[in-house]
């Protein structure tokens, strides 16, 4: 499955949303959205992950760069990831960083 993602800033609060499989070929392209956001004046990172088939480590690495480079002021949020993205981040402990919910409480 190709993968896209779209983001917007409303209210300095980003919103990416990504479909398909995020990999080691599909990670730059995370990547460049998460670089537009960088110097914006962003409170919370959403990720839409609902349509998310996959997630490799490189998606993973996007994420743990969205936190380096946000800072760790910049809430993550992921929205309705599947279970296995959700086993990812726990073996990783990286579950510890971002706020899973089924919807964004704002």
């Amino acid at each position: 499955m190709d993968f896209t993602v779209v983001s917007e800033i409303t209210d300095n609060i980003a919103t990416v949303t990504l479909k398909g499989s995020l990999d080691s070929a599909s990670a730059s392209v995370f990547q460049e959205e998460i670089q537009k956001l960088i110097g914006q004046p962003i409170k919370d990172l959403v990720l839409r992950v609902s349509e998310l088939s996959f997630m490799a480590s490189a998606g993973l690495r996007m994420i743990i760069f969205a936190k380096q480079k946000l800072g760790s002021a910049v809430n993550i949020f992921l929205v309705s990831p599947q279970d296995q993205i959700i086993d990812t981040l726990q073996m990783t402990g990286f579950i510890h960083s971002v706020h899973i919910v089924d919807k964004y409480p704002k």
